[in-house]
């Protein structure tokens, strides 16, 4: 239901036309609800509410403009507080994300620095290691010198593993 907005509220006869025709759709719908009854207590209750909302629709007094007015006057006065405290939520949601917005790009900020220290350090270790494999030559490291291998006991070891043709320790085959 729409009605056409005028200088003090809703279009009166928009209204009342309204009314009237809900009036007479509920009470189609009671005497439908009524025919029915017999047949279920379910409708029974259907038809009760219908006839209470006639009722209503009957009792309403349309043409006392005082009491309507002072209707309107508390409906708009609800409304006013309800948009009241509305704005007040929305302003302390934007001020929220605001606060949650700025937190968020000062640790994204911080973590970018975090990030941009450590690939530093990582580099500054890549060169360092550069340097000293560009120092290291394969002809500096004598043939002989012992290395982890020598300590294998009873064997060899020569380039691929073991060297097949060495004899076992004692105590072992």
């Amino acid at each position: 239901m729409r009605f056409s907005v005028v200088e003090t509220g809703y279009d009166k006869r928009q209204v009342d036309s309204c009314l009237d025709e809900l009036g007479i759709r509920l009470s189609r719908l009671a005497a439908r609800a009524g025919g029915a009854a017999e047949a279920s207590p379910e409708w029974d209750e259907i038809r009760q509410e219908a006839a209470w909302l006639s009722g209503l629709l009957q009792r309403l007094d349309l043409g006392d403009t005082a009491g309507t007015r002072s209707a309107g006057d508390a409906v708009r006065g609800e409304a006013a507080e309800i948009l009241a405290r509305a704005r007040a939520e929305l302003d302390e949601a934007r001020a929220e994300a605001r606060r949650v917005r700025e937190r968020a790009y000062e640790e994204a900020v911080q973590a970018r620095r975090d990030f941009e220290a450590a690939l530093y350090v990582r580099r500054r270790r890549e060169a360092r290691l550069d340097e000293i494999l560009a120092q290291v030559t394969p002809e500096q490291v004598p043939a002989d010198t012992p290395t982890a291998a020598a300590g294998v006991p009873g064997g060899r070891l020569v380039a691929g593993g073991l060297d097949p043709g060495a004899k076992p320790p004692s105590g072992r085959r």
